[in-house]
């Protein structure tokens, strides 16, 4: 992406630039210099603070680092405090999540924002140790199948007993209107060769998801709240999403470092485990199988979306073409062909059913003479719609297995 210009409408300590290309605009707020414990008094100054963050009094010495999302500033005061700079921003929902948190959850415990905009978090003496990340990389590239499936099983949990947490707090129907309206917008500003368009399960409700979930935001048993990812600033959300999004940024990270590692360990038995361990702690109604319908959509449609938002972040870096994302989504049109014909026949059971109930309508008052043809339909098309839902690609099978 280009850069625009420099605004001048930031808060104390901080610098403002716009960056625009191929339809994307985006603004990125950093501090301009912290290597002080003055420069940290100075940038919060302007500053409105919720929850627990640390005295500026008391702030003996400050070093910054920088990851994908942004620096961080570790802070002495006293314990341990790190401060993780959001420079797109977030989606609004940060500091809910972190105030919603449970005992599984590794959140923030406090933060900074600027006008409504949520500018850092802040964590107090985070868990240390190995994340999940390393600990999956070390299995795949020595080929410990067993260790691989324990790691993603006990991940798959952690995120599913996250997600029946939530349950009890804010849900509402699913939404695959302006779901597939943002699928449109991303696809028409890629210029995309793909499209794909789901009606949804109901069972798919709205909730307070994570957004973007990766396994080096798993450690000691806890899930951590982090940061957007950059594409959500690229494009914002507009809508909420279901709980199966979430699963499905896990199981994308998985096809990445699948890739990665050049394991040669079968991708679909370690999907298999990352899906299994997430509906055995999942509530029951957003782990059913109406919600993991391809048919409908299923986890599928959710695991092309994260390939397109690979490809947005490569586009606005200029990285080239990030894989594994781009050959999954090569993989789309066909996979859809093949759903496409197996429609043919669910039209051939509806078309059966209507046949079965047009002949008792004509024939009634009707004789038991009269009821083997259209029972006969009925029971065909009962069988034809079975073997039709059995037709839909299992979620463990990625876009690239399926032929």
């Amino acid at each position: 992406m280009t850069p625009l210009e420099s605004d001048n409408s930031a808060p104390k300590g901080f610098e403002k630039f716009t960056f625009a290309g191929i339809g994307m605009k985006c603004s990125i707020i950093e501090p301009k210099s912290l290597s002080k414990t003055s420069d940290w008094a100075s940038i919060v100054s302007e500053l409105e603070q919720w929850g627990e963050v640390p005295d500026t009094s008391s702030l003996q010495s400050i070093s910054i680092s920088e990851d994908e999302s942004g620096p961080i500033a570790i802070l002495h005061a006293g314990s341990e405090w790190f401060a993780e700079f959001l420079p797109w921003g977030s989606d609004g929902m940060l500091r809910r999540r972190s105030e919603s948190a449970s005992e599984i959850c590794d959140a923030p415990c406090g933060g900074y924002s600027w006008e409504g905009i949520d500018i850092m978090v802040i964590r107090k003496n985070p868990p240390m140790g190995i994340d999940s990340d390393e600990n999956l990389r070390e299995a795949l590239q020595a080929g410990e199948v067993g260790v691989a499936r324990e790691i993603l099983g006990a991940c798959g949990k952690s995120l599913g007993l996250y997600h029946q947490h939530v349950n009890s707090e804010r849900v509402t129907p699913a939404d695959p209107i302006r779901w597939n309206q943002r699928l449109a917008g991303i696809e028409e500003s890629l210029r995309a060769h793909s499209m794909w368009r789901a009606p949804h399960s109901r069972d798919a409700e709205c909730m307070l998801g994570l957004g973007s979930v990766r396994f080096q935001d798993f450690k000691e048993g806890k899930i951590r709240i982090g940061r957007p990812r950059l594409s959500d600033a690229l494009f914002p959300p507009k809508c909420e999403f279901p709980a199966i999004r979430d699963l499905a940024s896990l199981v994308h990270d998985l096809s990445r470092i699948h890739h990665n590692t050049a394991c040669n360990l079968d991708i679909v038995d370690l999907r298999s485990a990352l899906i299994g361990g997430w509906r055995e702690s999942a509530p029951s109604n957003w782990s059913s199988d109406s919600v993991f319908y391809t048919h409908r959509g299923g986890l599928a449609i959710w695991e092309y979306e994260q390939c397109l938002l690979d490809v947005v972040e490569a586009v606005s870096n200029q990285s080239g073409a990030p894989q594994p994302s781009t050959n999954l989504i090569s993989y789309v049109r066909p996979f859809q062909k093949r759903m496409f014909n197996n429609r043919t026949i669910a039209a051939l059971s509806v078309l059966l059913a209507f046949l079965g109930a047009s002949s008792l309508a004509n024939t009634f008052p009707f004789s038991g003479e009269e009821l083997p043809i259209p029972l006969a339909c009925f029971l065909s098309s009962a069988a034809l719609m079975r073997y039709y839902r059995r037709l839909a690609p299992p979620p463990e099978m990625p876009f690239s297995r399926f032929f």
